[in-house]
Parts: C-alpha cells; sequence; structure tokens
C-alpha cells in the first residue's frame, strides 16, 4: 500500500493480528502472533529485542497515524508559505541561508538523501540494520517529523517482509545524529542504493518490488526526516547491552569455578561485608558467587588451611564486577530514554502549528555511555585475563602448569593465556574514549560533535574480545576443578562444567585450542551462563 493511501485509509491501521510462516529461528514461526503497535512513545528494549532478533511483526498504531498527519499538515503549510524552514524552504548545513523555490522543494529532499549516502566500510549486520529501521519508524511515529504515516509504513513493510538495506558501518560523526548510515536506509525507500534479501544483494527497486512497493516520492521535509537522528548508534548500542548482560553474568560463573580451582575462599563473599558498603551491584554479585559455590566439597577440603586471603582478582570480584553491573545499569536507563525520544530537527509542534529548530540529533549522551560499556567490559575481561594468569601460573597454587596433566612434552594452555592477555591489551586501546574527540564539519556550522558511532563501532570489538577471554578462563578454570576430583565443586560450578564438556573435552595433551575457545565462547554468547546462574541464584537476587 502507497504513501498517500494510508493518509486516506486509518481505518486499515486496527488490524491487531497477523499470520507469519517465517524461516528461520524466530518464536513466530508458524504462529498467529500479535504484531507491535508502533506509538513512538511506548517502545521498550524488550521490544526492541523481539523484533530485531525474533522478527516480531510491527505496525503503525492509529494513535501515531493521527499525530504525524497533523504534523505533516504543519509542514505543508510551511512549504506553501514565505518563511524560511530550516530544510523545507532553505538548504542543509552551511547552506541553511539559501532559500529554496517552491518547485525544488521534493528535489531538494531527493538531493539531500543522494548526497548523504556516503558511507563506506562493512555493512551493518542484519540485527543491527533491523535495528535502525525499527527506531527510525518509532522516532517518525511519535508525530514531531512532519512525515506521512506512509513512508514509516513502507518501512515497516520492509521490515516485516525481511527486506534489510545495506548500510556502510562507518561515515557518521554522530553530529547531525547518523546522517550517513540513515541516507543508505532512506535510499531504498526511493528505489536506489541496495538491499538484501535473504542471502541475495539486490537494488533498491528490486527491493521494494520483492515488499510489494514502489518508490516513494518525498515531500517536504521527509527527506531531512529520514536521516537526521541518532538510530544507528542506538541500535549497535542496545545489542551490545545485551551482549554485555550475559557477559557479566558469564563472569560471575566463571570467577565462581575460578575460585574453586584455586581453592580459593567464599569469606569474602559474606553478605555481612557488602552491607557496609551497599551498591547494587556488589552485593548482587556477592550473592551470586554464594550461590554458585554452594555444596562445594572442594571447599570443605581446604577450610582450615593457612592462607588468610586471595589475591584480589578473586577476592575482590564483587567490587569490580559489581562496578560493571552499576554501570550497564546507569546505560541501560539512558538507552531507554533514547529510545522513545525524538531526534530530528527542525521539530514540529502541531498544537501550535510551530516549526522550531534545535539539536536533539546531537550523540553525546550515548557517545558517553558507549564508551563507558567499552571501560567496564574491559575491566570485566581485565580481572577474568588475570584470574586465567593465576590458574596457568604454578606459582599461585597446587595445580600442575598450564593445567597440563604431562607438563613439559605438552604446553597445556599456555598460549590460551597469551590469546587472553593479547586480546586484555587490545581492549585498553579500544577503551579510549571516542566522545573526548571532535572534529568540527559542515564548513564549521557543525563544530563541536560526538563520534557516538565511533564509540559504538569500537564497542563490539572490545565485546568480542571480552566473550573470548571469559571463554578461555572457563575453560582453564573446568580444567583445574577436574583436577580436585573426586571431590565436587559447588551447584553452579558443577552445571558450568557439565555445559562445558558437552561441546570440548578436557585437554589430556596438546591440541589445537582455537576450535576450543570458540565453541565455548559459542556458549557464552547463546546465554548458557546465565541460565546457570538463574538456576542457582534465589529470585530476589535476580537482575534484568
Amino acid at each position: 500500500m502507497q504513501n498517500d493511501a494510508w493518509l486516506e485509509a486509518p481505518r486499515l491501521f486496527h488490524v491487531e493480528w497477523f499470520i507469519f510462516h517465517l524461516p528461520g529461528r524466530s518464536r513466530y514461526n508458524h504462529a498467529i502472533v500479535q504484531s507491535l503497535a508502533l506509538t513512538g512513545q511506548t517502545l521498550s528494549i524488550e521490544d526492541f529485542y523481539d523484533v530485531v532478533l525474533h522478527r516480531r511483526p510491527v505496525r503503525l498504531a492509529p494513535s501515531a497515524i493521527r499525530r504525524m498527519a497533523r504534523a505533516h499538515g504543519v509542514i505543508r503549510r510551511a512549504a506553501a508559505g514565505t518563511k524560511p524552514v530550516y530544510g523545507v524552504t532553505t538548504g542543509f548545513g552551511k547552506l541553511a541561508d539559501q532559500r529554496i523555490p517552491q518547485s525544488d522543494i521534493e528535489q531538494l529532499q531527493v538531493n539531500l538523501v543522494r548526497s548523504h549516502a556516503a558511507g563506506v566500510g562493512d555493512p551493518l549486520t542484519t540485527e543491527e540494520t533491523r535495528g535502525l529501521m525499527l527506531l527510525r519508524a518509532n522516532v517518525l511515529a511519535r508525530g514531531h517529523s512532519g512525515v506521512r504515516p506512509g513512508l514509516v509504513a513502507d518501512l515497516l513493510q520492509l521490515l516485516n517482509r525481511r527486506v534489510h538495506p545495506v548500510i556502510p558501518c562507518r561515515g557518521s560523526v554522530g553530529a547531525c545524529g547518523d546522517l550517513a548510515p540513515l541516507a543508505h536506509l532512506a535510499l531504498v525507500l526511493l528505489g536506489e542504493g541496495e538491499a538484501m534479501i535473504g542471502s541475495r544483494r539486490v537494488s533498491g527497486r528490486t527491493a521494494l518490488a520483492h515488499a510489494g512497493l514502489k518508490p516513494i516520492r518525498l515531500d517536504a521535509k521527509e527527506g531531512l526526516s529520514l536521516v537526521n537522528g541518532t538510530q544507528a548508534m542506538l541500535a549497535l548500542g542496545l545489542l551490545a547491552l545485551r551482549r554485555a548482560m550475559i557477559l557479566i553474568d558469564t563472569a560471575d560463573v566463571a570467577g565462581a569455578l575460578t575460585l574453586e580451582a584455586l581453592k580459593g575462599t567464599p569469606v569474602a563473599f559474606d553478605a555481612r561485608i557488602h552491607r557496609l558498603r551497599p551498591y547494587p551491584g556488589q552485593m548482587t554479585v556477592a550473592a551470586n558467587l554464594r550461590a554458585l559455590l554452594a555444596k562445594s566439597e572442594i571447599r570443605v577440603s581446604h577450610m582450615d588451611c593457612s592462607r588468610v586471603q586471595d589475591a584480589y582478582s578473586l577476592r575482590c570480584m564483587p567490587q569490580v564486577h559489581g562496578a560493571v553491573r552499576d554501570a550497564l545499569d546507569y546505560i541501560r536507563r539512558t538507552l531507554l530514554i533514547e529510545l522513545n525520544s525524538v531526534t530530528d530537527n527542525p521539530l514540529v509542534f502541531p498544537d501550535r502549528d510551530e516549526v522550531l529548530s534545535g539539536g536533539n540529533f546531537h550523540g553525546q549522551p550515548l557517545g558517553l555511555v558507549l564508551d563507558h560499556m567499552a571501560i567496564a567490559i574491559t575491566e570485566l575481561a581485565s580481572i577474568a585475563e588475570r584470574r586465567i594468569e593465576r590458574l596457568t601460573n604454578p606459582e599461585y597454587g597446587d595445580l600442575p602448569p598450564f593445567l597440563s596433566p604431562d607438563p613439559g612434552l605438552n604446553s597445556g594452555f599456555m598460549l590460551a593465556q597469551v590469546t587472553a592477555a593479547a586480546l586484555t591489551s587490545e581492549n585498553k586501546v579500544l577503551s579510549h574514549p571516542a566522545s573526548v574527540d571532535s572534529i568540527p564539519t559542515s564548513g564549521n556550522r557543525e563544530d563541536h560533535v560526538s563520534m557516538g558511532m565511533g564509540s559504538a563501532l569500537k564497542l563490539k570489538q572490545v565485546l568480542t574480545n571480552a566473550e573470548h577471554i571469559l571463554a578461555i578462563e572457563l575453560m582453564c578454570a573446568a580444567q583445574g576443578v577436574e583436577f580436585h576430583r573426586p571431590l565436587r565443586p559447588g551447584v553452579g560450578s558443577r552445571l558450568a562444567c557439565q555445559g562445558l564438556r558437552r561441546v570440548v573435552p578436557r585437554l589430556e595433551q596438546d591440541r589445537i585450542m582455537g576450535p576450543d575457545i570458540e565453541c565455548v565462547r559459542s556458549l557464552v554468547t547463546d546465554g548458557l551462563f546465565t541460565k546457570v546462574l538463574s538456576t542457582c541464584r534465589p529470585p530476589s537476587r535476580r537482575t534484568s
């Protein structure tokens, strides 16, 4: 259905249910499911994951259609008037002082999309692209951008039909938002650019036809509304947050397993200690560790040993892991605010029949928290690498050198620790904040920029490195615990070992380690160790 028809037939938007027969891993396969009604105001982080990862269908809510139609009326009147309105009857950026004749208003919007599609580099992943499409539609649905409802309907049609524009990942400085990535998204609505249909890369026109659509003709301000906003860095940030939440749970499990392998003491996790410094994350981690280590026979075996306290990488897990948890909680709150915020310019206020210019497109709030996430995850991986070193270094306990049953002839986990060290060092470099940088653009009109997309792209590699580091710790810790047989570890450690041993056997003699690390990383990213933690900890201690 094309744009103007959506304006003329709002009754068609009251459809509540869709029948979908979709391929792939989706909770909505072969089922009649309720679609998500997009209002621009009520999208949750869980809704985001449902649509992006599980392919839940999306539609415009009737209330959004009415608001958008009113705002579009304001823009039409502004376009027909004599007063200069940025991006409607003027050029863009440094060219804002150039007046545009009424006859060229449509061409102005097309030129904007084409000229701003200057991105380079690898395309965004399917999930990142889906996130960008959903978030952009949600912003426009809020009804302060001035676009026709039909434009957003077409965008959602592409999303529901799994037609994903090819969007290069680099080219945004996070100033007027993510201009280049969003322009590549908008191109496909014009029947230009490229898109993916499954594994096929096709032209924008072919992609539209596959979705049952025709190229749109942009009305006043619609090109500007499509490209102006923070949705690329936000999409990457939300997906990164999900990975980070899995990682922090995994770190608690890996740390507990390492403590058992090194015959450490859980005394440092006593609730009385943490009530005296009551950071929520710290208290949660201490409770997690107590639950994971419960009923440990290894602990009982060395209750009377002479060691007074453990190294910081063991003893201070609640303080370090907990600080990461608290950071992620703050980051989550920031991303949730951005999720339903209007980030274009200028903004339309139909109740006052006004169009106001501002700076909601600036990505600084996101750049700061995405850099914060990178720093937090780097610290989580850094303390894990120190635990790996203690597991493999025979000076620290009674485990054999490098965890090999036959050291000397075999090197065991020697190079696995080296890999963890390399990745940890790389993360330290990547954690230099991008958001403290700025470089003027657009003839110095955009004289301070956020670099938020740079923060998001660096964060992806930090997370990947951390996933590998924790996978290595889990492998080393499981190997170490097994040297204490027949003593059994705590209930959580036991479950973690069982899950790990389903994909990676115990190391008896040297073998190629790379594939093993990747297998365990897959367990991490699939959330196995989050499930282990959920099984062990009391419901009152469970975190989002």
